[in-house]
């Protein structure tokens, strides 16, 4: 039986999430000797949107990238601790880390599609690596089905033979989500989707994880305390200590995190006193 530790002022699983998707259980991660975050422990809903906020440096992009794998790619980087997917973890031996990156998706804070090829590729790369479907057809059918469920198709399903470098900066982060659902994930990661954009493709991307919340486990970096407060579902709060490892301090349904937080540190950062 996994034991999940109680960190700072909050509970480690909040009673609230009755169908948990994605667990984390005492998660440490380094790069070389450095320790990065200790012992962050995080349950995710499923359907549901939780987002990583915190001040700069405190960990959230580190303990994201643990949640698909991505973070051992780093050279020098390692991990501990569980991850579980549907009560599997995703480092126990033998485990395919491109299959968890598949099942578990992201999406970058700056937008990052293949400048030189076209929008249609640019979605059907994924499932054309990983041998998810093939033929002419079925690979357009995904593509535009992603590209509905990402709030493009609209806008480009006449010139999906056009370079992707053609498309605005929030068309291309639209495109970068199309993109990771193309390979049908349960999880969607978020590290920062809006820090790069102006307000109005902010508006659209947020109004994009609501629906995506729908089919998805959506889980969102945000340094935006305003953005975590209107489109979240759950909250967590991390902070790095003396050190500066990063650590789990409070997690919890949003509206109780933002106005009564169990823990004095989190009321300090919301209430601006600092970070």
């Amino acid at each position: 039986m996994i034991e999940r530790p109680t960190l700072g002022g909050g509970e480690a699983a909040p009673e609230e999430i009755a169908d948990v998707a994605l667990d984390a259980v005492a998660v440490n991660a380094w790069y070389g000797k450095k320790l990065a975050i200790r012992d962050v422990s995080i349950a995710f809903g499923r359907n549901s949107i939780t987002a990583l906020m915190g001040p700069s440096g405190c960990g959230k992009t580190t303990f994201l990238r643990c949640l698909n794998r991505i973070h051992e790619s780093a050279i020098g980087a390692r991990s501990a601790g569980q991850v579980m997917l549907d009560g599997r973890d995703i480092y126990a031996p033998g485990t395919n880390p491109i299959v968890t990156r598949r099942r578990v998706g992201m999406v970058f804070q700056r937008p990052n599609p293949f400048p030189t090829m076209s929008i249609l590729d640019n979605v059907t790369a994924g499932p054309r690596r990983t041998g998810l479907l093939k033929g002419a057809r079925s690979l357009r059918e995904s593509a535009e089905e992603a590209l509905g469920k990402a709030a493009l198709f609209e806008e480009v399903k006449d010139k999906l033979d056009a370079p992707a470098s053609a498309l605005s900066g929030g068309q291309q982060q639209r495109l970068c989500i199309a993109r990771a659902l193309a390979v049908k994930p349960e999880v969607l990661l978020m590290d920062e989707p809006t820090s790069a954009l102006d307000p109005l493709s902010t508006l659209k991307i947020e109004e994009l994880m609501g629906s995506l919340a729908k089919d998805y486990t959506v889980i969102i970096v945000t340094h935006n305390l305003q953005q975590a407060g209107r489109v979240s579902d759950y909250t967590a709060f991390m902070l790095g200590d003396a050190d500066r490892v990063g650590m789990l301090v409070e997690h919890g349904p949003t509206k109780r995190i933002f106005t009564h937080p169990g823990d004095k540190r989190t009321e300090d950062y919301i209430t601006g006193r600092f970070g």
